[in-house]
């Protein structure tokens, strides 16, 4: 499990040492189609392995949710990981769309 917030790598998995996680959200997108779900959580998935210095994102399938996570040391981190997730996630089921009508 990785933390957020601490200057201190253990190794080269970029595990954290310590955890002061003073933000969190918790974010569901509801999906009607299973087939898209699964489609923005492929495309979102690589993204939360990405470990910026201030936050750490998470994300699962729950029934017809997608569910976004965020930790983070300060609401700025907070703010700036939610806007590029929900920006990203914006764009995909444009993209879907799209699709789907053609």
């Amino acid at each position: 499990s990785s933390d957020v917030c601490s200057s201190d790598l253990l190794d080269l998995s970029f595990t954290w040492r310590t955890s002061i996680v003073k933000a969190s959200a918790r974010i569901r997108f509801k999906f009607s189609s299973k087939k898209d779900l699964s489609t923005v959580f492929e495309a979102l998935k690589p993204e939360t392995k990405i470990l910026p210095a201030r936050s750490k994102a998470t994300l699962q399938k729950e029934g017809e949710f997608l569910v976004l996570e965020v930790e983070a040391c300060d609401t700025v981190a907070l703010r700036a990981t939610l806007n590029a997730y929900l920006r990203w996630e914006n764009s995909i089921v444009s993209v879907l769309q799209v699709l789907n009508v053609h």
